[in-house]
C-alpha cells in the first residue's frame, strides 16, 4: 500500500530551470512546496569541480549528466505506418539527468524569438497567402506577443547574467548588434564575449557581402556578475568545457549558479531527489488535481503526495509523458486532427559548413560555448516565403565552442576514420578548421506528434511514449537555400577546401547522431481550448490547479535555442500565478 505524506500547497516536477523560477516566485508568496526530481542531487561543489567534471570520456561521451535509456526513454516511428521502436541508447537529443537538468550541460545560447514567430500562422497569411502553407502543416499561433513577454525575457537574461550587444533597444537600431530582432527594452546585462579568430574572420566575411554580424548572446558570463536573487557568476575562463558539463568556474548560467541557493533558503520550500513522479493524481469529477504520486527510490514504494496545486516542469518529453498517463487534455490523434496532449511535436532543422586552411591556425582548446559571431539576414522574418517556396528561417553563425581531443576533431573529405593516416589526418589538421552552421526553424505537421505506446512499457508498468517524426520536404528546402548562403560565405573565405552537412531531398529522421536537445510541442499553448492543451498562462484547460512548464508549449519550433522563450515563459505563467491565480483559484481563460 502507497505511503501519503503531509499535504503541500504546490508540488513541482522537476528542478531544472522552470521548476526553480517557479519554485522561488512562488516560495516569496508563502506558499509550502515541493520539488521531486527524478534524478539525482547536483551542485556546482562537488559535481562541477575541478578537475574532476573535465573527463571528456564521462561525460561528454559516456552522457554523465543525461538521463540513462534503461531508466528513462521512448520509442520512435517515423510515419503512421511503421512499428515504434525504443530508444536504447542516446543521440539525436539528451536529456538532463537530476538536480538542475539541461541546464547543467547547455552551451549557453540564449535568444529572443522574432515578433512573428508568436503569430506565425497570422504572419504566413497576412503576407503570403494561407496557400502558402504546405498541406500537412499546422502553424498555430501562441497566444501571447512578443510585447506582451518581453519583460520577462528582461528578467530571465538579467537572472542569468547574458553576455550580449543590443540590436534594437525601444525601436533604435543600435551599431554592432542584430538589428533584425524585436525590440528590447535595454542593454544586455553583461557585454559581449571575446571573440575567437574563426567568429572574426566569418564576420569580417560577411560584412563584406552586406550582411549583418553580431555577437551571439551567451549565458557564458563576460564578466562578474551578481543577480536580483543574490547569486554570483565569475567571468568566463575559456576552457571549452560548457556543452555536456557543469561549469567549473561558476560561469555558466545554470540552476544552480543562479537560483538553487537562494531557493533552498527559504525554509517553506522543500525538495527530494530520486523521486520519479508516476502520475498526476484527479479529483473524482476530473476537474482538479489532487496531488501527484511518486516513486520513492529509497523506500521502492510509491507515494502519495496531496497538494493545492500541481507545476510539471520536467523535461518537455517527460511533462507531455505525465499528461498523457494523466489524463490531462485529450489525447491528439491524427487521423481526425482532433486532441491537444501531444500535438504538433517538432525538432531542429540544422545544417553546416566546414572549413580548412593550411595556413591559419585557430586555438579550439580556447573556446566556449556561446562566443561567436551571427547573422540574421535569413531569419524568419527576412524571407520572402512564397518566392522561395518554403516556410521558416535560420540565424548562421560560427564560434569555437572546444577542442576537445574525441568530439571536437574536424578532418577533411578523403582522410580515413581510423589507423595511421586517420593520426596523421589529425597531426596535419588539429586546429586548422572552423564550422559556419544553420540552426533553423522546424515546423509542426499533422503527422508529428506523441502518444502513448501500444506495446512497450516501462518499469513501472507504464507505456513508454511514442513519437512520430520525420523530416518534411519544406523543412529540407529551407536548409538547402541556407546551404548556399552558408558555402557562398565559406568560397568568399578562401578555405583550402570544405565539406559541408545538410539534409538533403529524401532524408529520413535518424535517432542516432546527436542534433540538438530542442524537442518542443506536446502541449502546445493557445486560446483555444479544442486546438491547444494549456492556455496562455500555460495553464491546463480542464484542471485549473494544473500548470505545464517548458518548450512543450511552442506550438512550433522557433528559429533559435529555445531556453530563453521557456524562462521568459515561465516568469510569465509565475506572475499570473502570484497576481491573479492564487487570490483567486480558477481558470484564468
Amino acid at each position: 500500500m502507497a505511503r501519503t505524506d503531509p499535504k503541500k500547497d504546490v508540488v513541482i516536477v522537476g528542478l531544472g530551470w522552470t521548476g526553480s523560477i517557479l519554485g522561488i516566485e512562488l516560495a516569496k508568496e508563502g506558499l509550502d512546496i515541493l520539488a521531486l526530481e527524478r534524478g539525482p542531487d547536483r551542485a556546482t561543489v562537488p559535481e562541477f569541480q575541478y578537475p574532476e567534471v573535465i573527463d571528456e570520456l564521462k561525460y561528454g561521451i559516456r552522457y554523465g549528466f543525461m538521463q540513462k535509456p534503461r531508466n528513462s526513454t521512448i520509442t520512435v516511428r517515423r510515419t503512421l505506418d511503421e512499428t515504434a521502436r525504443p530508444m536504447r541508447r542516446l543521440g539525436s537529443f539528451l536529456p538532463g539527468d537530476g538536480v538542475g537538468g539541461a541546464g547543467i550541460h547547455w552551451n549557453g545560447q540564449t535568444w529572443r524569438p522574432m515578433e512573428n514567430e508568436f503569430r506565425l500562422r497570422s504572419y504566413v497569411e497576412e503576407n503570403f497567402g494561407a496557400e502558402a502553407i504546405p498541406e500537412g502543416m499546422v502553424l498555430q499561433d501562441w497566444g501571447v506577443t512578443y510585447e506582451e513577454l518581453e519583460p520577462y525575457f528582461d528578467r530571465f537574461e538579467f537572472m542569468a547574467g547574458i553576455a550580449g550587444k543590443a540590436g534594437n533597444i525601444r525601436g533604435e537600431i543600435q551599431e554592432g548588434g542584430n538589428p533584425f530582432e524585436a525590440p528590447r527594452s535595454r542593454e544586455y546585462p553583461l557585454p559581449p564575449m571575446k571573440q575567437t579568430t574563426d567568429a572574426l574572420i566569418f564576420a569580417e566575411a560577411a560584412r563584406a557581402m552586406g550582411y549583418h554580424p553580431f555577437p551571439r548572446p551567451s549565458a557564458n558570463a563576460s564578466a562578474a556578475y551578481v543577480n536580483e536573487y543574490g547569486m554570483q557568476l565569475g567571468p568566463c575562463n575559456y576552457c571549452g568545457f560548457c556543452e555536456r558539463y557543469g561549469c567549473i568556474n561558476y560561469s555558466k548560467a545554470s540552476p544552480q549558479t543562479c537560483i538553487l541557493d537562494a531557493l533552498k533558503r527559504y525554509p517553506n520550500f522543500g525538495y527530494k531527489v530520486n523521486a520519479e513522479v508516476l502520475r498526476v493524481d484527479l479529483a473524482a469529477d476530473g476537474q482538479t488535481a489532487t496531488g501527484v504520486t511518486w516513486w520513492d527510490e529509497a523506500a521502492q514504494e510509491e507515494v502519495s503526495q496531496p497538494a493545492d496545486m500541481v507545476i510539471l516542469a520536467a523535461y518537455q518529453l517527460h511533462n507531455v509523458h505525465l499528461m498523457l498517463l494523466s489524463g490531462i487534455g485529450q489525447p491528439y490523434d491524427p487521423v481526425t486532427g482532433e486532441g491537444v496532449t501531444g500535438k504538433n511535436y517538432s525538432y531542429q532543422m540544422n545544417g553546416g559548413t566546414t572549413l580548412f586552411f593550411k595556413d591559419r591556425h585557430f586555438n579550439p582548446f580556447a573556446a566556449a560555448g556561446s562566443s561567436g559571431m551571427s547573422i540574421d539576414d535569413f531569419a524568419i522574418n527576412r524571407i520572402d516565403f512564397g518566392a522561395e517556396g518554403f516556410i521558416g528561417g535560420s540565424y548562421i553563425t560560427a564560434g569555437l565552442s572546444n577542442g576537445q581531443p574525441i568530439r571536437g576533431i574536424q578532418l577533411p573529405e578523403g582522410v580515413p576514420a581510423w589507423g595511421a593516416a586517420w593520426k596523421q589526418g589529425i597531426s596535419e589538421w588539429y586546429g586548422h578548421s572552423m564550422s559556419i552552421g544553420s540552426h533553423g526553424s522546424n515546423l509542426s505537421y499533422r503527422d508529428c506528434y506523441l502518444d502513448l505506446d501500444p506495446t512497450y512499457t516501462d518499469r513501472h508498468g507504464r507505456p513508454l511514449m511514442r513519437m512520430t517524426f520525420d523530416w518534411k520536404e519544406n523543412d529540407i528546402r529551407m536548409t538547402q537555400f541556407m546551404r548556399t548562403k552558408i558555402e557562398e560565405i565559406a568560397r568568399s573565405m578562401n578555405p583550402d577546401s570544405w565539406k559541408s552537412s545538410y539534409k538533403e531531398e529524401g532524408a529520413r529522421y535518424d535517432i542516432r547522431p546527436y542534433q540538438t536537445t530542442h524537442n518542443v510541442g506536446g502541449a502546445i499553448m493557445g486560446v483555444d481550448p479544442a486546438t491547444s492543451a494549456v492556455n496562455r498562462y500555460l495553464q491546463t484547460w480542464d484542471q485549473h490547479n494544473v500548470f505545464v512548464m517548458g518548450a512543450g508549449a511552442f506550438p512550433q519550433n522557433i528559429q533559435y535555442n529555445p531556453t530563453g522563450a521557456v524562462g521568459a515563459l515561465a516568469y510569465w505563467a509565475a506572475e499570473a500565478i502570484r497576481k491573479d491565480y492564487l487570490p483567486n483559484p480558477r481558470p484564468l481563460m
